[in-house]
């Protein structure tokens, strides 16, 4: 009798298992799929991110439709200067070189003098960076609230200025 009932203990053990093997055999296709197309879809993002900058583009093609309004004159470009040194030069650097002693732990900000523009290099561009931010964790904060259009589009024409150097 105690070997009978230990027969029929395994007996309703074992068979459960049996049944999760045969379940799991059967999504194996599902799950393989499945697996293909999480895949492929995070590839396609990869592609996405990828493509939304390349060479330099404006991921926003409306800020690189932008025109400067404000004339760059040498009150303009001074003006600038004076707002750069204010609120720029801690991350960016004195001279604008991307050397700034407060640059947030692990960013590097980009040198402002030469010709290569992360977010876009078009006035329209350079505004929308300095009126929105950048970086995916908003590295630079926005001046948006901060800063009028016009002081925005003074310091745009000081960085060109710098540019011409």
């Amino acid at each position: 009798m105690i070997v009978r009932q230990h027969e029929s203990l395994v007996s309703t053990r074992v068979a459960p298992a049996h049944r999760l093997c045969e379940n799991a055999r059967s999504l194996a296709p599902l799950m393989r799929r499945f697996s293909s197309i999480l895949t492929l879809g995070g590839v396609c993002l990869c592609f996405a991110l990828a493509g939304s900058h390349v060479g330099g583009q404006s991921a926003d093609p409306a800020a690189a439709k932008l025109k400067n309004p404000v004339p760059a004159t040498s009150e303009s470009v001074a003006a600038g200067q004076a707002l750069y040194q204010k609120y720029c030069r801690f991350c960016h650097g004195a001279d604008a070189k991307g050397n700034g002693p407060m640059a947030p732990k692990g960013t590097h900000p980009p040198d402002l003098t030469d010709n290569e523009w992360t977010h876009g290099s078009t006035d329209g561009e350079i505004f929308v960076v300095l009126r929105d931010g950048a970086g995916p964790k908003l590295e630079m904060k926005p001046f948006k609230g901060k800063l009028t259009d016009q002081d925005m589009w003074n310091v745009v024409n000081y960085l060109r200025s710098l540019q011409a150097k």
